[in-house]
């Protein structure tokens, strides 16, 4: 089915493409090829109007903004380096002119809860989000999950997302993301907004 996308009713929601993430090691894509994949996709997409909204996961020094919920596989706990929550220089911001990204900083790993993410996308009338980043079954699944609880259209990009085993990756891509939208690649996307560029 040939994915037809509005640049001007899009959002690229871009997840935790920062410093303490990307350096970890991932697959089946690798972090470095994720962020070059999400960096051709806002360019096209800011050339065109759509939105980038880039996401990240921060906390407190203290910690105490964290989940601490009793869990058989807590997450490390450890105190974070000093720039790990800083976004990735290769995503700039845009333009310099009021007109650029969004940053969102969450403190889980879905970008909608307890932030002004649902906010911010319908007030300019974003109806369909385009999704990448790292991981894709913690912080990618979890914000798509709650997209579609909202109503809205998703798009995941496979290759410009990843995760830490590519068991986890390939169950999420084939298992649960073609019920909450559509599956396609960096290049499927890119053909839709030229299409809808040359429209």
């Amino acid at each position: 089915m040939t994915l037809d996308i509005d640049p001007r009713a899009t959002a690229l929601v871009l997840i935790d493409l920062q410093q303490g993430i990307v350096g970890r090691a991932t697959t089946p894509h690798s972090a470095a090829d994720v962020v070059v994949r999400c960096v051709q996709l806002a360019r096209r997409c800011r050339e065109l109007g759509a939105l980038v909204v880039r996401v990240r996961v921060a906390f407190d020094p203290s910690g105490r903004d964290r989940l601490a919920s009793p869990v058989d596989a807590p997450m490390p706990s450890a105190p974070l380096p000093a720039d790990w929550a800083e976004l990735v220089p290769e995503l700039d911001s845009g333009p310099d002119d009021g007109s650029g990204d969004i940053i969102v900083t969450k403190r889980q790993w879905g970008a909608f809860y307890g932030t002004d993410l649902d906010l911010q996308l319908r007030r300019r009338g974003i109806g369909t989000i385009v999704i990448a980043g790292i991981a894709t079954n913690f912080g990618v699944e979890s914000t798509a999950r709650d997209a579609w609880e909202r109503a809205y259209h998703v798009v995941f990009v496979e290759d410009a997302m990843t995760s830490v085993a590519p068991d986890m990756h390939r169950f999420a891509v084939e298992t649960i993301f073609p019920r909450l939208g559509r599956v396609r690649s960096t290049a499927d996307v890119l053909g839709a907004l030229d299409r809808a560029a040359g429209a």
